[in-house]
This record gives structure tokens, C-alpha cells and sequence, in this order.
């Protein structure tokens, strides 16, 4: 056991698994940068791009997929992960060994429908096993090589388990390094003011001395600078009288600590919050007010990292691009070597100008990420989503003729979704399945207190734990369901149904390089303006192709527009 508190001037700053490592940790970069204004020495580690962690979540997901009919797996990653994190996390707190292979049982159930053998619950929780042993032959020997006074962690879902881990090793072998948790955790699983947030707090009163929620690049600083009451464990920004951070001001993301080779992008961000108040959302709760940077400084930035870390492909870690969008792929086109960038994309009139559409992809936009959420216009207005099916059909036909990728996401099975509804979504993608470079489905989560709509549906519908109250002291989070239809049952049924239906399409949801490289393929022989493959940057040559972009003859696409939708 280390008793000392390390060096007095060194952080460490950590991503634990599981996390998809497309950017480095962003939230860690940005961080990085004001505690090293005030003079401390950090590092900042990401453990996901380990192979030794990898390898388990492929083993993990390989007996997920060996053990489940096909036919019940769609989107296997996303819906996979819920149950890989509460099996992660009932491993370090569990007591009864049978009551914890029960629950890893009811932990598939619930997520596949579908009842595990003995042996194979057995051989999830070997893996499962192998991995916190991998995490401690990982983690104690890097905190005694950096031997700080301070450990932060960024922790969102996935990383929940093995963050918790982590602390407590810290605690038992360096009971002097002070523990510090962030990120988006406390966005909505664990929102201040959420049913499991003050159970959480007890159960991780030993291991965790302070947590910080939201505007870490202030309250941080402030923390380590004893500028925050020692004494108190949870820091908001009501601890600093509303202060929320100046983007003009912020030092830029520090990602020298990582090996980029294992990313496909950097990240950076012009904007903070969001201006929208979309039902299932928690951004505009977690962030508050939004704020945006001056285009100018926002191309200073992107240049900069650009030169630093000689990469051209970014994603944009705003919410939403729309309202800096014209501006900064405005400077861009001005610039003499390219960018290329991504990001998320809100449907509005201008994405459905096609002159416009085609501006961005001559200033380097390369994909957008759109919330089309469903194609029912009745589900669109009970998600406050303020678009029409209109809008979104003719803004994915104008990016896709600009060539940039549309990344498509939808909800499945929000409040009252009936089976129409479902089939008109269903029906809408594959009216338009040649503008849809992929499409990707999410079953409808509830928050209780941390969604814009929380409140609402409370009042309507009350809601249940979906796991046995006798697993609280193992998974510490509880899942909550509203009692209404449709059902969790029906809701993971109809994903399903709908990933079986879009690779009946040809549309595909790639989730590995080899699947990336082939949907560019199908994008490229779709669209002759199509955004260059991904594989083309991680080459050595400069890719530099937007501003020669131009704009189509009408006549070269057929005309989706006067089609019979059904609606």
C-alpha cells in the first residue's frame, strides 16, 4: 500500500472501457489543457484502443452472437451493450454467485428475448472475469508508473463498471491519490435529481471523493486549486454562480498524450448546448443555454490541430451544426489545403436547399449524422421534433446529391408508437434508400428527471424497474420502462424488424472498417459526388477533391418526390 498522495503536481486523466474509440476522448483533451495553464502535469490515457480490451468485448460479443438466434440480434452492438455494462457492473458488486448468474440470465432475456443455457451464462461470465483481471494487470501498474496526486475519470455508461473497479483498486493500493469522476454519466443515467443519483453517491462514498458535473474545463481547475469547498463531494455549476465556459476563451483539445493511429478523426467543436428541446433529449438540460464560436475562431482551431497532429478528417463535437454550419464551411472554402468533417445535423429549410447543401460539401462536410427519428408524422410531433417527413426526405436527397454520407438515426418505440407508425418508418427509408448511406436504430430510452420530456410522461405514465429490486446493490443504476405501449417486448422486437428490413434494402449499419469500406463502395456507385472512402485518409497523400464538387443535372436522379408514402 502507497500512502503518499504521489506527485502534489500530477493528474491522471482516464477513459476506461468500453467506449468506441473513433476519436480520441475529447472530453480528456479539453480538460488537459486548463489544469496545465495552472501549472499541474497531466497525462491523459485512453484504455479502450488496448488490444488486450478489445479482444474481450469481440469475445463477448462472439458468444452473444453464437448463443442468439440471428434473428433476434438486429443492431447487436448497441442493444448488446447494455447488456455487456450491467453484467460488467453486477460482476464487482455481486455476493451470491447463483443470484448472479440468475441475473446475467435476466440481463439477456430482457434484452434479446431469449433464455440462456446454465453453461452459457457460465462462459459469458468467464470473459467477463478475464477482463477485470486484464484491467488490473493494466491499471495498478500505470498508476504507479505516473504516480499522481490526482485521478480523474470520464466516464459514460459503457465505462461505468470499470471506472468504479478502477477507484476502488486505487483506494486499497494508493489510499492518498484524490478520485475524481465526470462525464456523461451525469447527463442522464445518473442526473443529479434522477431516482438512483443519491444511492449511487452512498454506495461510492469510500472510493470516490469528488464528482464534477458539467463544465469540467471550470470546475476542475477550481477544484484542484481548493477554489471549491473540499469538503463537499458533487460540484454543479451553481457551485460557480452560473458561470458557464467562455468557448472563446477555451484553450484548444490536447490530444498529444494518444497514439492516433488507433482513431479515424479528431475532434473538435464550435458549439456547446443545444438550441432545440427534442422530448427523449438531454442535452439542452445538461449543458444549459447554448453558445457557439466565432466561425473565424472555430477554422483557427481546426487548422491548428490539423497542423499539429497532420490529419484533414474531423468529427464535430457540437450537437448540432445548423447554426454555425454556413459560416464555417464558408471560411473553410477559403482555405488553400482542405478539411473534411463531420457531424450532427438537425433537418431544417436550409439542409433541404440543395445550393446549399452542395456550398457545405466544397467546404469539407463530409458526413452528416441527422436525427430523422421516424417516419410517421404523428410520432414527430409527440417528440417535439418541429419537422415534417417532407423536410427530411428532401433533405436527405440534397445531401446525397452534394455526395455527403447521411448517417440516419431513429428512435424505435417512443410512448404510444402504434404498429403503424412503426410501418410507415419502415415504409419511408425504403422509399428513399438510395439517399440513406446507413441507418442506424435505437430502442427509446427513459431517464426519469433528465429528458425535456421526463416530466410529461411521468404525469401519463408511470413507470417500472425492469430488472428485480433484489439487484439494486449489484447493478447500483436501475433500467426504467414506462407501463405503456408499446412494450419493451415489442419495442426490441420491432429493432428487429427494422435492421432485418434495411439489409433487405442494402442499407447497411457498418460498425467495422471492412463493413465502413464496403458501404462507401455502395455510396460511391449510388452518388457521383460521393465524399471519398474513409480508407482514403488514413493514407500518406493529401486528399483533395471537395472544391471541385459540382452540381448534378436533375435529370440524373429519379424523382422520389411525387411517390405514394401512404401518409
Amino acid at each position: 500500500m502507497t500512502n503518499h498522495p504521489g506527485n502534489q503536481d500530477k493528474v491522471l486523466l482516464t477513459l476506461l472501457p468500453f467506449w468506441d474509440p473513433q476519436i480520441p476522448p475529447m472530453g480528456l483533451a479539453c480538460i488537459k489543457g486548463p489544469l496545465q495553464v495552472q501549472g499541474w502535469k497531466v497525462t491523459a490515457v485512453d484504455a479502450n484502443v488496448e488490444k488486450r480490451f478489445r479482444s474481450i468485448y469481440d469475445r463477448y460479443f462472439n458468444a452473444l452472437k453464437k448463443y442468439i438466434p440471428a434473428e433476434k440480434t438486429g443492431n447487436l452492438y448497441k442493444i448488446g451493450h447494455e447488456v455487456l455494462r450491467n453484467h460488467m457492473m453486477a460482476h464487482i458488486n455481486y455476493r451470491d454467485g447463483q443470484k448472479y448468474r440468475e441475473l446475467v440470465r435476466i440481463l439477456v432475456y430482457h434484452s434479446f428475448y431469449w433464455q440462456l443455457q446454465p453453461g452459457q451464462v457460465k462462459d459469458l461470465v468467464h470473459i467477463i472475469e478475464d477482463f477485470y483481471r486484464r484491467l488490473e494487470d493494466y491499471f495498478l501498474p500505470l498508476v504507479e508508473k505516473e504516480d499522481p496526486a490526482v485521478l480523474g475519470l470520464s466516464v459514460f455508461g459503457g465505462t461505468l463498471a470499470a471506472s468504479l473497479f478502477a477507484f476502488r483498486l486505487t483506494r486499497k493500493k494508493f489510499p492518498g491519490i484524490k478520485t475524481v469522476m465526470g462525464g456523461g454519466i451525469f447527463s442522464d443515467q445518473l442526473a443529479v435529481g434522477t431516482p438512483d443519483f443519491e444511492f449511487f453517491l452512498e454506495k461510492t462514498r469510500d472510493d470516490i471523493d469528488h464528482i464534477i458535473i458539467g463544465e469540467g474545463e471550470l470546475l476542475f481547475p477550481k477544484l484542484l486549486q481548493n477554489e471549491l469547498p473540499q469538503s463537499q463531494r458533487v460540484y454543479t455549476i451553481k457551485d460557480i454562480e452560473g458561470q458557464w465556459l467562455d468557448l472563446a476563451s477555451a484553450p484548444l483539445p490536447d490530444f498529444s498524450d494518444f497514439d492516433l493511429q488507433h482513431y479515424v478523426s479528431l475532434s473538435i467543436y464550435g458549439s456547446r448546448s443545444c438550441p432545440f428541446q427534442c422530448s427523449f433529449c438531454s442535452e439542452a438540460t445538461f449543458w444549459g443555454r447554448y453558445r457557439k464560436k466565432d466561425p473565424q475562431q472555430a477554422v483557427w482551431e481546426l487548422k491548428q490541430l490539423s497542423h499539429t497532429y497532420q490529419t484533414q478528417l474531423f468529427l464535430m463535437g457540437d450537437c448540432l451544426l445548423n447554426p454555425i454550419i454556413a459560416d464555417f464551411s464558408g471560411v473553410l472554402l477559403e482555405e488553400e489545403v482542405p478539411k473534411y468533417w463531420d457531424g450532427y445535423l438537425r433537418v431544417d429549410k436550409h439542409v433541404c436547399d440543395e445550393e446549399k447543401t452542395l456550398l457545405w460539401r466544397r467546404g469539407g462536410f463530409y458526413r452528416a449524422r441527422i436525427g430523422c427519428e421516424s417516419g410517421s408524422p404523428r410520432i414527430l410531433k409527440l417528440m417535439d421534433k418541429k419537422i415534417s417527413i417532407d423536410q427530411i426526405r428532401k433533405a436527405l436527397s440534397a445531401l446525397a446529391r452534394a455526395g455527403i454520407k447521411t448517417s440516419t438515426m431513429w428512435v424505435v418505440g417512443h410512448p404510444d408508437e402504434k404498429e403503424q407508425d412503426f410501418q410507415q418508418t419502415l415504409d419511408f427509408i425504403e422509399a428513399l434508400k438510395d439517399d440513406i448511406y446507413e441507418a442506424d436504430c435505437t430502442p427509446f430510452y427513459f431517464w426519469p428527471n433528465s429528458q425535456h420530456a421526463s416530466g410529461d410522461w411521468q404525469k401519463n405514465h408511470p413507470y417500472v424497474n425492469l430488472y428485480p429490486e433484489s439487484a439494486r446493490d449489484m447493478l447500483l443504476i436501475r433500467t426504467w420502462v414506462m407501463d405503456c405501449q408499446p412494450s419493451r417486448e415489442e419495442i426490441y422486437r420491432r429493432v428487429n424488424r427494422f435492421e432485418r428490413h434495411c439489409k433487405k434494402l442494402g442499407i447497411p449499419n457498418p460498425f467495422s472498417l471492412h463493413e465502413i469500406y464496403e458501404a462507401d463502395q455502395r455510396w460511391k456507385k449510388l452518388h457521383k459526388n460521393a465524399v471519398p472512402p474513409l480508407l482514403d485518409f488514413k493514407k500518406d497523400s493529401l486528399v483533395d477533391e471537395c472544391k471541385s464538387v459540382h452540381k448534378l443535372c436533375l435529370a440524373e436522379k429519379k424523382d422520389v418526390h411525387n411517390l405514394d408514402f401512404g401518409f
